[in-house]
Parts: C-alpha cells; sequence; structure tokens
C-alpha cells in the first residue's frame, strides 16, 4: 500500500508523516487489495483539515474531516475509512 500525503497551507513534518502512515496504516487489516491513498492536509485559519481517497480493486472510498487539531482531524478522518471499509466488505460478500 502507498500513502501519498500533500499539504496545503502546512509543512509536512516527519512527526506528520509518521503518525498519518501508522493511522492508515491500520487500514490493511481490514483489506488487503488496497493500492493506494491519496492523503491532502490542508489549514485554513483555525480549521485543520484532511481529506483521503483510498484506491482499492473494484471501489474507490473518500472521506474528509476537520478539527481545531491536526493530529485529532487525522483520528476522525482513520476512523471514517475504517468504518467505509467495514461497510464495503460487508455489502461484498453479504450477497452469497
Amino acid at each position: 500500500m502507498q500513502i501519498n500525503i500533500s499539504g496545503h497551507h502546512v509543512e509536512l513534518t516527519e512527526a506528520l508523516r509518521n503518525y498519518v502512515g501508522s493511522k492508515l496504516g491500520r487500514l490493511e487489516r481490514h483489506a488487503e487489495n488496497i493500492t493506494h491513498i491519496d492523503v491532502v492536509l490542508n489549514v485554513e485559519k483555525l480549521r485543520q483539515k484532511v481529506e483521503a481517497t483510498m484506491r482499492m480493486a473494484g471501489a474507490e472510498l473518500f472521506a474528509a474531516a476537520e478539527d481545531e487539531d491536526m493530529y485529532a482531524a487525522i483520528d476522525a478522518l482513520a476512523d471514517k475509512l475504517d468504518r467505509q471499509l467495514e461497510k464495503h466488505k460487508g455489502k461484498r460478500t453479504s450477497h452469497h
């Protein structure tokens, strides 16, 4: 799984890169067919915004989260993607 991280009006420190990598890396325990994730970190005045597009075989999932703290926004984004991945997995397997 490849994680592409870009920043808009924010300096991407090594700590932020490692934190995003560790949080989104745990998504692989649900699905092995994730090809890559594009993450955009954005700062607008007091709002910290994180958006991610996850591409996998047969699906493309998108999630966005906002918070006053960048790390809290990354946590919320990981939780949203986790729920979407579980829902997609359930839909895929429940038809048979």
